[in-house]
Protein backbone atom coordinates (compact mmCIF):
# COMPACT_ATOMS: atom_id res chain seq x y z
CA UNK A 1 0.00 0.00 0.00
CA UNK A 2 1.23 3.63 -0.76
CA UNK A 3 2.13 6.05 2.23
CA UNK A 4 -0.23 8.67 2.46
CA UNK A 5 -0.43 11.32 4.61
CA UNK A 6 -4.25 11.36 6.39
CA UNK A 7 -4.67 15.11 6.02
CA UNK A 8 -3.65 15.45 2.32
CA UNK A 9 -5.71 11.84 1.58
CA UNK A 10 -9.06 13.13 3.05
CA UNK A 11 -8.78 16.46 1.36
CA UNK A 12 -8.12 14.42 -1.87
CA UNK A 13 -11.37 13.21 -1.33
CA UNK A 14 -12.86 16.58 -0.92
CA UNK A 15 -11.53 17.74 -3.89
CA UNK A 16 -12.63 14.64 -6.31
CA UNK A 17 -16.13 15.47 -4.76
CA UNK A 18 -16.16 19.06 -5.15
CA UNK A 19 -14.73 18.77 -9.01
CA UNK A 20 -17.62 16.15 -9.63
CA UNK A 21 -20.35 18.69 -7.59
CA UNK A 22 -18.91 22.00 -9.88
CA UNK A 23 -17.84 20.59 -13.06
CA UNK A 24 -19.77 17.59 -13.62
CA UNK A 25 -16.75 15.53 -14.41
CA UNK A 26 -15.69 12.00 -13.15
CA UNK A 27 -13.40 11.70 -9.88
CA UNK A 28 -9.60 11.67 -10.87
CA UNK A 29 -7.96 9.50 -12.86
CA UNK A 30 -4.74 9.39 -11.38
CA UNK A 31 -3.09 10.58 -8.14
CA UNK A 32 -0.23 11.16 -6.62
CA UNK A 33 -0.47 12.15 -2.70
CA UNK A 34 2.04 13.56 -0.53
CA UNK A 35 2.53 15.52 2.57
CA UNK A 36 4.08 18.34 1.12
CA UNK A 37 2.91 18.92 -2.15
CA UNK A 38 0.04 16.85 -4.26
CA UNK A 39 -1.54 16.37 -7.22
CA UNK A 40 -5.26 14.99 -9.05
CA UNK A 41 -5.85 14.42 -12.83
CA UNK A 42 -8.81 14.73 -14.48
CA UNK A 43 -10.27 13.91 -17.78
CA UNK A 44 -11.48 17.59 -19.00
CA UNK A 45 -11.59 19.73 -21.94
CA UNK A 46 -10.10 23.27 -20.90
CA UNK A 47 -8.37 24.67 -18.70
CA UNK A 48 -10.05 26.55 -15.30
CA UNK A 49 -10.67 30.35 -15.45
CA UNK A 50 -9.21 31.95 -12.37
CA UNK A 51 -12.66 32.19 -10.74
CA UNK A 52 -13.12 28.53 -10.66
CA UNK A 53 -10.43 27.95 -9.06
CA UNK A 54 -11.18 30.46 -7.31
CA UNK A 55 -14.51 29.03 -6.03
CA UNK A 56 -12.65 25.52 -6.26
CA UNK A 57 -10.64 26.49 -3.41
CA UNK A 58 -13.67 28.52 -1.85
CA UNK A 59 -15.86 25.12 -1.80
CA UNK A 60 -12.87 22.84 -0.71
CA UNK A 61 -12.19 25.12 2.36
CA UNK A 62 -15.54 25.56 3.28
CA UNK A 63 -16.24 21.54 3.45
CA UNK A 64 -13.18 20.94 5.60
CA UNK A 65 -14.15 24.19 7.90
CA UNK A 66 -17.23 22.00 9.07
CA UNK A 67 -15.79 20.03 10.88
CA UNK A 68 -17.46 16.79 9.07
CA UNK A 69 -16.87 13.32 10.64
CA UNK A 70 -14.56 11.24 8.60
CA UNK A 71 -15.98 7.70 8.93
CA UNK A 72 -15.20 4.23 6.87
CA UNK A 73 -18.00 1.18 6.55
CA UNK A 74 -17.20 -2.10 4.75
CA UNK A 75 -19.19 -3.34 2.08
CA UNK A 76 -19.29 -6.85 -0.14
CA UNK A 77 -17.57 -6.66 -3.13
CA UNK A 78 -21.05 -7.05 -5.05
CA UNK A 79 -22.70 -4.56 -3.18
CA UNK A 80 -19.49 -1.71 -3.86
CA UNK A 81 -19.62 -2.45 -7.68
CA UNK A 82 -23.26 -1.20 -7.59
CA UNK A 83 -22.86 1.81 -5.69
CA UNK A 84 -18.83 3.05 -7.42
CA UNK A 85 -16.44 2.35 -9.53
CA UNK A 86 -13.82 0.17 -8.11
CA UNK A 87 -11.66 1.11 -10.98
CA UNK A 88 -8.63 2.59 -8.72
CA UNK A 89 -8.66 -0.58 -6.30
CA UNK A 90 -5.85 -2.71 -6.64
CA UNK A 91 -6.05 -5.96 -7.32
CA UNK A 92 -7.32 -8.63 -4.98
CA UNK A 93 -8.94 -6.44 -2.79
CA UNK A 94 -10.51 -8.96 -1.20
CA UNK A 95 -14.37 -9.64 -0.57
CA UNK A 96 -14.93 -6.65 1.21
CA UNK A 97 -14.44 -3.04 0.16
CA UNK A 98 -13.99 -0.30 2.50
CA UNK A 99 -15.62 2.70 1.63
CA UNK A 100 -14.53 5.73 3.35
CA UNK A 101 -17.43 8.81 3.85
CA UNK A 102 -16.94 12.34 4.63
CA UNK A 103 -19.92 13.04 6.22
CA UNK A 104 -22.38 13.21 3.70
CA UNK A 105 -20.41 15.39 1.22
CA UNK A 106 -18.63 11.91 0.10
CA UNK A 107 -18.24 8.11 -0.06
CA UNK A 108 -15.98 6.42 -2.08
CA UNK A 109 -14.05 2.68 -1.97
CA UNK A 110 -10.24 3.41 -0.64
CA UNK A 111 -7.16 1.37 1.00
CA UNK A 112 -5.27 4.76 2.66
CA UNK A 113 -5.47 6.25 5.32
CA UNK A 114 -7.69 9.32 6.42
CA UNK A 115 -8.33 11.97 9.31
CA UNK A 116 -11.14 11.37 11.71
CA UNK A 117 -13.01 14.72 10.81
CA UNK A 118 -11.91 17.35 8.57
CA UNK A 119 -10.78 19.51 11.12
CA UNK A 120 -7.58 17.79 10.95
CA UNK A 121 -7.09 18.73 7.41
CA UNK A 122 -5.67 22.06 7.53
CA UNK A 123 -6.22 24.69 4.88
CA UNK A 124 -6.34 23.52 1.24
CA UNK A 125 -4.17 25.95 -1.18
CA UNK A 126 -4.20 24.96 -5.26
CA UNK A 127 -0.48 25.11 -6.46
CA UNK A 128 -1.44 25.27 -10.38
CA UNK A 129 -3.84 24.15 -12.40
CA UNK A 130 -2.75 23.11 -16.06
CA UNK A 131 -5.08 21.26 -18.88
CA UNK A 132 -2.89 20.04 -21.63
CA UNK A 133 -4.26 16.71 -24.29
CA UNK A 134 -7.72 16.05 -22.33
CA UNK A 135 -6.33 16.10 -19.19
CA UNK A 136 -6.76 18.40 -16.09
CA UNK A 137 -4.02 18.12 -13.69
CA UNK A 138 -4.99 20.24 -10.43
CA UNK A 139 -1.80 20.50 -7.46
CA UNK A 140 -1.91 21.54 -4.22
CA UNK A 141 -0.65 21.84 -0.67
CA UNK A 142 -2.18 22.24 2.87
CA UNK A 143 -1.17 24.77 5.27
CA UNK A 144 -1.86 24.27 8.87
Amino acid sequence: MKSYDPQMHTAEHILNQTMVRMFGCERSFSSHIEKKKSKCDYRFDRPLTQYEELELVNQINEVIRRNIEVKEQFLTLAEASEKFSLSRLPEGTGDEVRIVTVGDYDACPCIGPHVMNTSEIGVFQLVSTTCENGILRVRFKLLE
